[in-house]
């Protein structure tokens, strides 16, 4: 659960598991039995796109992330930074990824992750230009939404979500992901 924080951040003593009284009535979390610091272990906010490349026949661009396992290729993602909003960040993240330029952002909508504890913002982004990868990202392709499949975890609701906002009924991939191909 949170396997990450096992000492205080403020006085180092090791963190354990004590239930205190919260808003919602008693809460077992992980606390410094000295300071009394709690490690609340919060979802982190992640972006995504469904990228529509508007100046190649709408295809949606699909990436494959240098460090997965497999061959499975998905949206693009990134962790928001402190002081930008969720569409400055989503826009910085797909300059940053593919070097396209976003014309527009729809939200699609949020959706828990809760495997990896992270809440997932996702939008519909039209963009166009040179695709060129960061070192982030192995490889690209392009589809056309017709040939798109869908996962279902995490960002595949997403762009299941965007593919019925076009009329077209997804079409889900099979247990495997490196089937995306």
């Amino acid at each position: 659960m949170s396997g990450e924080f096992r000492f205080c951040p403020a006085c180092a003593t090791p963190l354990d598991w004590i239930s205190a009284a919260e808003d919602g009535g008693e809460k077992l979390r992980l606390r410094c039995p000295s300071c009394r610091f709690t490690h609340w272990n919060n979802p982190t906010p992640v972006l995504a796109a469904v990228i529509e490349c508007v100046d190649r026949d709408g295809q949606v661009l699909l990436a494959r992330n240098a460090t997965w396992p497999g061959r499975f290729f998905g949206l693009i993602t990134g962790f928001m930074e402190a002081g930008e909003s969720p569409e400055e960040g989503i826009r910085r993240e797909i300059a940053e990824e593919t070097a396209l330029s976003v014309d527009s952002l729809q939200l699609l909508g949020v959706w828990d992750f809760q495997r990896m504890n992270q809440i997932i913002i996702a939008y519909h982004a039209a963009a166009r230009g040179e695709i060129r990868l960061s070192p982030e990202l192995a490889e690209y392709k392009l589809l056309a939404p017709q040939a798109v499949r869908c996962w279902p975890q995490g960002t595949g609701q997403a762009l299941a979500t965007w593919l019925r906002s076009r009329g077209i009924e997804p079409q889900w991939l099979e247990a495997r992901p490196e089937q995306n191909e």
